[in-house]
């Protein structure tokens, strides 16, 4: 059984602390689906297929990474590329917090999906694109918290 994983998320737009999850978590699968969401709830700055054109000019490099948009239910989406791990960051005990509550939800949807949880390295623990947003409406140089293949 190939180790598939699925690493979901908006990543409108994506940062120097995802690419840092991201890299550390490539090894551990064979292959790493970076999934942009789509999430109804959320009004994002950024196209979908601008932040999936983004990801793979970052990681074109990388064999194992591929990304695409997804719509619907994550642990559907897991079930279709037959992904057996969700992988997601966390920078805070707040952020587990959350994420442990959507874990747990999967689980009882598909008890043979688990979710792996990757802390970010200690320099990106206070970059989140919600602030890098805001940064960017308002002027600001967001070049030193995401990747230089991001572009404005």
């Amino acid at each position: 059984m190939q180790r598939i994983c699925l690493f979901p998320g908006t990543f409108d737009p994506i940062t120097n602390g995802h690419v840092d999850i991201i890299y550390r978590a490539v090894s551990l699968f064979d292959k790493l689906v970076i999934g942009v969401g789509i999430n109804t709830s959320k009004q994002p700055m950024f196209s979908v297929e601008q932040r999936v054109e983004w990801m793979r000019e970052i990681f074109k490099n990388e064999p194992k990474i591929q990304t695409v948009g997804y719509e619907g239910l994550t642990i559907e989406y897991c079930k279709e590329i037959k992904a057996h791990y969700i992988l997601r960051g966390i920078r805070y005990i707040s952020d587990f917090e959350y994420e442990r509550a959507i874990a747990d939800m999967n689980r009882m949807l598909a008890p043979d999906i688990e979710t792996i949880f990757l802390t970010c390295s200690p320099q990106y623990s206070t970059i989140s694109s919600t602030i890098v947003r805001d940064v960017i409406r308002n002027g600001g140089d967001v070049s030193m918290f995401v990747p230089a293949e991001v572009r404005f």
